[in-house]
């Protein structure tokens, strides 16, 4: 069946519609993902974003009794799958399994507008790839929901006109940049080159209105985000979290511009070198509106000042498009070559093929298809009868929500968090720096539990004097009383 589907679209690219791209791309999507829906965590932003969409379902806005350095719509995603389907690691994998679908779906309708449809599929397909392999991107991350919004207002852009349409661009972009806040830097860039076109009188008429419209939708979405706040007295709380913490973050000692520059360069250099050899057509308005997109982003990578792997997906819908017409461009490919593709395609998906042994091994060996130190030491402690009204999780920190705890304190939502001593004026916490909030967590609340990763720091390798403190304090204090794979168990001595 599937080497039929595949010769289908070989032979009949022209016939494709969104419905049928859709639903080959939500299959790709599922058969790459589907095993990493067992995985206690990929990435521990994305337990953090679980952590804190509970607390909401709880009726704890964010920020007000956890705290975490992202804007709220990424939480209310998650909030409204838990509000649903309750704690299902499965509903939130699924969740994110849909949005690269749809992600990818709109990166195929951006694509037809500067490609063939057989380019588009190509460039689609990739981006279910890209937007779901190599490094932290099987789990859900606030990228995937802010680029999906991104996309999907792009596309619409440019195939509809109206106030209306402009409207829910507006909102687009809204929940895009409420989602993750450095989204704004390419909605700047676009904003700019839309402005200066209608300058330039390259606009129709009736596009002064409809860009005043997307600013109201943006406005509208980005006042609906404070309005739960300021009907509960917290204004500042919406203020200081969304913008002014974010801030303070970027400004961090561990962030360089450096780190960002290679990957920067690198991309410039090749839209150039496409741009001159004229594999990419800069006059025309669709290509513009991808390259200063992207030239955003790329932008957004130096003001953060580092780029993981995980912001890429920011980069990936936009650039594939142009990766795209380039090879829309380049000479027919030979049958070796397209032979050699093919190949490629089935093999780019190695990890899903590991996942699914290990998922399978997992079933064999512990009779469950979840895996992980955080689904396997929740369950220890809950079995064992360990004390989980303090507990202190500084590794596999979804272990609070699989036990239905909460971290000790506000800073401890994401264990990084209480080392970033910029972002507790932000917080709204009694203690002021990092040391006194561990001081703080270890000798005032003194957990009886806490859990942390074999072979690895508790706090990052630069911190000598947070990893000299907890681990001088755990030797003095605690035992180790199991060892669970690569989680390890402490309780506190009587």
């Amino acid at each position: 069946m599937p080497n039929r589907l595949f010769v289908f679209f070989i032979s009949h690219y022209n016939r494709l519609n969104w419905a049928t791209v859709f639903w080959t791309l939500l299959i790709v999507a599922l058969f790459v993902r589907f095993p990493f829906f067992f995985r206690d965590y990929v990435d521990r932003d994305e337990s953090t974003f679980i952590i804190v969409a509970q607390s909401w379902v709880d009726g704890h806005l964010p920020y007000t009794q956890l705290w975490d350095l992202k804007p709220p719509i990424t939480f209310l995603v998650f909030a409204a799958v838990i509000s649903v389907f309750g704690k299902s690691f499965f509903a939130i994998r699924l969740m994110g399994t849909l949005m690269v679908a749809l992600t990818a779906l709109f990166t195929y309708g951006l694509t037809t507008k500067v490609a063939t449809k057989k380019v588009a599929f190509w460039c689609s397909l990739f981006c279910v790839f890209f937007l779901s392999l190599f490094g932290s991107l099987q789990g859900v991350m606030s990228e995937h929901i802010c680029t999906l919004f991104f996309v999907v207002a792009t596309y619409l852009i440019l195939d509809k006109k109206g106030n209306g349409w402009y409207l829910i661009i507006g909102l687009l972009f809204g929940l895009s940049v409420m989602s993750k806040l450095n989204m704004a830097y390419p909605l700047l860039t676009l904003g700019l080159f839309l402005c200066w076109q209608l300058i330039k009188g390259k606009t129709p008429p009736g596009s002064a209105l409809n860009l005043v419209v997307m600013g109201i939708g943006f406005l509208v979405l980005i006042l609906l985000t404070a309005l739960p706040y300021h009907l509960e007295g917290e204004l500042a709380v919406w203020w200081q979290s969304i913008f002014e913490a974010p801030l303070a973050y970027s400004q961090s000692k561990f962030h360089s511009v450096a780190k960002a520059l290679p990957l920067v360069l690198a991309t410039i250099i090749l839209l150039t070198v496409g741009i001159l050899k004229r594999f990419i057509d800069i006059k025309t308005k669709e290509i513009q509106i991808l390259v200063v997109v992207i030239l955003g982003v790329l932008f957004s990578f130096m003001q953060t000042g580092k780029v993981n792997g995980h912001y890429l997906i920011q980069l990936y819908p936009f650039l594939l498009v142009l990766v795209g017409v380039v090879a829309n461009r380049l000479p027919v490919l030979s049958k070796p070559v397209k032979i050699a593709l093919v190949f490629l395609v089935v093999l780019i998906p190695m990890e899903s093929y590991l996942e699914y042994a290990n998922v399978i091994s997992n079933k064999l060996e512990k009779g469950s298809f979840y895996n992980g130190e955080g689904i396997d030491v929740p369950q220890y402690i809950a079995q064992n009868d360990l004390e989980t009204k303090n507990i202190f999780f500084t590794e596999y920190h979804i272990g609070y929500w699989m036990l239905g705890v909460d971290p000790p304190t506000k800073a401890a939502t994401h264990p990084s968090n209480i080392t970033r001593d910029k972002l507790f004026p932000y917080m709204g916490n009694p203690r002021t720096t990092g040391m006194q909030e561990l001081r703080y967590i270890m000798e005032e609340i003194k957990p009886k539990t806490v859990v942390t990763r074999k072979r690895k720091t508790i706090f990052d390798k630069k911190l000598l004097e947070f990893n000299a403190y907890i681990n001088t304090y755990l030797a003095e204090h605690y035992k180790l009383v199991k060892t669970i794979d690569r989680g390890l168990i402490y309780q506190r001595l009587e």
